[in-house]
């Protein structure tokens, strides 16, 4: 063996560009999973390093949004939310929004946040939007143990009554939903704003306005029988019949809607390879760009 052959065999990885397409890179991103936990505990860890309530702003916002739904869509307006307390109701559709929230706000600044990383060290770059929603599942997964507190309370007291139903096993699914939609919308709009920088404030906006039309304050029906010339909105949108789903499995509160919850996962898996292959023919040129 010659000394050519010899040097070849000693390299375990080869950069090359991209000949595919459409490529998952599932296994680079395997290879690289020790990166992958680290990126999750540095979202974790430093976003509220050097605060003074630190965790519990985890705690705080989900909490005084559910109180300020409470106080104006339930005692002002009136808006009924059936046998559940209204704090409750709220505090579920909160929490699942803010997840989704979360994972889509996070992601759609991952080429520009991160330009000074990806231009100086080579890595999968899927890996920081997937390190995003992984690290959002632990704030979910505190904001949820608050939501159990509040339940036990409420059942404590006589206010709800606890049933579980086969449909509650299936909750981690309709998470994953909603972590898998705002990924794939969030390395959309990564994606577009290398290009188009005023796409990034229109996206705090735009969320907004979206949560109004995604059930999270109000029971699904409710706009339809309330409004049913803007009942298309509810119906064309998947978020809606997630946040009823959820409440359904944790409250029995609502309804599951079949052939909704189809609709909704077939958007999410076109949105998510959508995404994808717009994030993976992006990540080759936009260090030009940002």
């Amino acid at each position: 063996m010659n000394k050519t052959e010899s040097s070849e065999e000693e390299w375990l990885f080869e950069i090359a560009p991209k000949d595919k397409f459409f490529s998952l890179n599932l296994k680079e991103v395997w290879r690289y999973r020790d990166l992958l936990m680290l990126f999750v505990k540095r979202d974790v860890v430093t976003v509220y390093k050097q605060t003074i309530l630190g965790p519990l702003w985890y705690l705080i916002q989900p909490l005084f949004t559910s109180v300020i739904f409470t106080i104006i869509f339930n005692n002002v307006a009136g808006i009924k939310t059936g046998e559940t307390p209204a704090f409750l109701f709220n505090l579920g559709g909160v929490m699942v929004w803010n997840y989704f929230t979360s994972c889509l706000n996070d992601t759609s600044d991952t080429f520009k946040k991160n330009a000074s990383i990806f231009g100086k060290v080579y890595f999968p770059r899927l890996i920081v939007p997937l390190s995003i929603v992984m690290s959002n599942l632990v704030k979910f997964g505190i904001q949820f143990l608050i939501f159990i507190a509040f339940y036990i309370y409420y059942f404590m007291t006589g206010k709800v009554t606890f049933q579980f139903t086969t449909a509650t096993l299936f909750f981690p699914i309709l998470v994953a939903i909603m972590g898998i939609l705002g990924l794939g919308l969030g390395m959309i709009i990564s994606s577009l704003v290398t290009k188009y920088r005023d796409l990034s404030f229109l996206v705090g906006f735009g969320v907004q306005l979206l949560m109004y039309v995604s059930a999270v304050m109000y029971p699904m029906m409710l706009l339809k029988e309330k409004l049913p010339t803007f009942g298309w909105l509810i119906e064309y949108n998947p978020l809606a019949y997630v946040i009823e789903t959820a409440r359904y499995m944790l409250l029995n509160e609502g309804s599951i809607s079949v052939s909704g919850l189809l609709y909704t996962v077939v958007v999410t898996i076109v949105v998510f390879f959508v995404g994808l292959l717009i994030f993976n023919k992006t990540e080759k040129s936009f260090i030009d760009t940002v």
